[in-house]
């Protein structure tokens, strides 16, 4: 064992620790739900994508029992080999429908949907602009594509545009590229006004819908819906591990598009295929959102309700316009305090600082789901205002 390599990362562990930035990992112990069992302490929940409430839904887990039982519990191969059961054609096929596409192409997560469809579609002499505040995911893809990254202000389409002038005489492919839902602030990107845009200058655009499918939209459709963009969107990648509740991700376009990425992208070539019980679950569940749009009107009730609540106990959830309800501390030791207080007191939101979020902005992040009770959301509010005026961040 390298004994100087040991001592460069526990150097680095005590900074963090020191900074308030060091991770812990806790165990969750049952059912993840609105409320469940996390390290020993039964909790509400407020730190899960699950935006839905599909986790614990009995046909859902009913579907992927079944999957497990037809076609067992892995994929066994690559996509392109073996790995494409016809679970994992169905649940395409589906998707699709619903995101009203010509076709859709599966992956074993919502970072592999990233990391193997951009490199795919550029390379080394085009051109991405990307939102400054994408997530890690596409910054990673658009680093393995070797083209050149040029990054505009969050959500400011007069950047983007001014940014694309700047390149207008270069050659190759030009990309837009951005999250639909920032996870981080809870914001929506002017999707259309940057679809526009690059039209105008002879671009191709990419969204990550990873927090906005089941949660935008007709009965959750997602951000190209939201928008009526219909068509006019070159590329749409998203997860499953959000308001889909299992896990892979996918990519969605035209036939082409599809046809394309199986035959260039990297993690459909190279890595096994997703797992017979989430392509099981992944039909039931897009059954479920197209039948009923419940689920989708109780998960924004919730949030309104809760984020009521917290402004008029004096919290900033900054610019959030979704479910996603960042509580802005600033001080990255006060946030990560914050969050043990609150544990103490029977609930779980998670803090958040640097690199995550910016320098003097973390925050704890609240994820509200269709499945909380206002009784849970009126205690956790409480517990923040309780835990919040203890440490000083609010007066009584």
């Amino acid at each position: 064992m390298n004994q100087r390599f040991q001592e460069m990362m526990q150097t680095e562990l005590d900074r963090l620790e020191k900074d308030g930035l060091s991770v812990r990992i806790r165990t969750l112990e049952s059912e993840q739900g609105p409320a469940c069992t996390i390290d020993g302490k039964y909790v509400v929940n407020l730190a899960a994508n699950n935006y839905l409430g599909i986790i614990g839904r009995k046909d859902v887990k009913e579907a992927a029992k079944k999957a497990i039982d037809e076609y067992g519990v892995g994929a066994g191969a690559v996509k392109t080999i073996i790995g494409n059961t016809q679970l994992i054609v169905e649940a395409e096929k589906k998707l699709a429908k619903f995101k009203d596409v010509e076709a859709v192409l599966m992956y074993q997560a919502g970072l592999t949907a990233n990391s193997g469809t951009i490199p795919a579609l550029v390379h080394e002499g085009d051109i991405i602009f990307s939102d400054e505040l994408n997530h890690a995911s596409i910054i990673d893809g658009c680093r393995l594509s070797k083209a050149r990254i040029v990054p505009f202000k969050h959500c400011d389409v007069a950047s983007l545009e001014e940014k694309m002038k700047e390149h207008d005489s270069e050659t190759g492919t030009k990309m837009v590229v951005t999250d639909g839902v920032f996870s981080m602030d809870g914001d929506i990107a002017p999707l259309a006004d940057m679809v526009a845009v690059a039209k105008q200058h002879g671009a191709i655009t990419m969204v990550d819908d990873a927090h906005g499918e089941g949660v935008l939209g007709d009965h959750g459709r997602g951000i190209v819906n939201y928008f009526h963009l219909e068509g006019e969107v070159d590329v749409e990648v998203g997860t499953l591990s959000k308001a889909f509740g299992v896990v892979g991700g996918y990519a969605a376009g035209s036939r082409t598009l599809v046809e394309f990425l199986k035959n260039k992208s990297r993690p459909i070539l190279f890595s096994s295929s997703m797992t017979p019980a989430d392509a099981g679950a992944i039909v039931k569940v897009v059954d479920i959102l197209m039948e009923s749009d419940d689920l989708v009107h109780k998960l924004w009730e919730n949030a309104a309700y809760f984020k009521a609540k917290m402004k008029a106990f004096g919290f900033d959830t900054w610019r959030s316009e979704t479910p996603i309800t960042p509580i802005i501390i600033g001080d990255s030791k006060l946030a990560k305090n914050l969050s043990a207080k609150l544990f103490e007191r029977g609930v779980f939101a998670q803090s958040l600082g640097f690199p995550t979020v910016p320098q003097g902005l973390a925050r704890i992040r609240c994820m509200l789901c269709a499945s909380h009770t206002k009784e849970q959301l009126d205690f956790a509010a409480d517990m923040f205002h309780e835990a919040a005026v203890e440490l000083g961040i609010l007066k009584s």
